[in-house]
């Protein structure tokens, strides 16, 4: 296996065509054929499906392209600080659910290290597209939670993949919703009372099992429920209908500002926040010093 078949094999999977990668690395599409072929044979699996319109990915493929591109960017550091010695950048990102306080803590990473020297991404997605992208290695770290409903299912999806769940902290279940809603000003509020008003929660897309849900309680029969896959359209809908959605009830006000509250539910159901990673990979400083950040959010969790 060499460099330039992990290079080649990487760009047909951007391209999701042999003759698009072909155009683009300057070879004939047999000479690529011919190289990708000789790969699969060494490696012992097939990367692509081949069909008459393109090409797409195995399940095996997109495991080993998620590493191809690792180590590809990897060599890409190497060849910039001792060989061509460019000023290339180091990479870190993060995948996430939909929770402000990763976001909070991902600021606070990038405050520190700065964006001189590296080039950040953090993408706020549904549940298994935040697995996909550490399994991919497209992140180095995806922040979600598990409680008691999802946790076998997503354990057994974790393992699987050869990914590692690690626990931060527990929280209680709290009704996320703009100050002038009905029941804001409560201390502790009734499920019932809830089930009078628009509930709101995160779509999932394709993966939309109840086990990939963000929110806990996702199996309830809410009498209106309302489906979004953007966090700003979700406040504009507090507002504008007196919606709700179920969170962990840490609130960033520098973030969403002082318009919205967390009002505690009566329920004994907990979700504990953690992060995944590749069970054999190594955590860069940068990304343990992200996990310190969100770790600091363990003493604004409220039971």
């Amino acid at each position: 296996m060499t460099l330039m078949q992990l290079k080649y094999a990487v760009c047909a999977a951007r391209e999701n065509s042999l003759n698009e990668a072909s155009k683009k690395l300057f070879i004939s599409q047999p000479s690529l054929s011919n190289a990708i072929g000789t790969l699969e044979k060494e490696i012992g699996i097939e990367i692509f499906n081949k069909t008459r319109t393109g090409i797409s990915l195995t399940t095996e493929g997109e495991e080993f392209i998620g590493y191809a591109r690792q180590v590809l960017e990897q060599y890409e550091l190497l060849d910039a600080k001792y060989i061509s010695r460019k000023n290339a950048k180091k990479k870190f990102s993060v995948s996430m659910q939909h929770y402000t306080f990763a976001v909070d803590a991902f600021i606070e990473t990038i405050k520190q290290y700065g964006m001189d020297t590296y080039e950040f991404g953090v993408y706020e997605d549904t549940t298994n597209t935040v697995i996909e992208n550490v399994r991919n290695r497209k992140s180095e770290l995806g922040v979600l939670y598990l409680n008691s409903f999802n946790e076998k299912i997503l354990g057994k999806l974790f393992a699987e993949y050869n990914l590692a769940f690690h626990p931060l902290f527990d929280c209680g279940l709290y009704a996320y919703m703009w100050i002038g809603h009905p029941l804001a000003g409560r201390k502790q509020i009734e499920l019932e009372e809830l089930m009078e008003f628009p509930c709101l929660s995160f779509a999932q897309g394709s993966h939309n099992s109840f086990y990939f849900a963000e929110e806990v309680l996702s199996t309830l029969p809410y009498k209106q429920l309302i489906k979004t896959s953007d966090r700003a359209t979700l406040l504009n809908l507090m507002v504008g209908i007196n919606g709700y959605t179920i969170c962990s009830g840490i609130i960033c006000e520098e973030l969403n500002g002082s318009d919205y509250v967390a009002v505690k539910l009566n329920s004994d159901e907990k979700m504990t926040i953690g992060y995944i990673a590749g069970k054999d990979a190594h955590i860069s400083k940068i990304g343990q010093t992200y996990i310190a950040a969100l770790a600091k959010f363990r003493e604004k969790a409220m039971m």
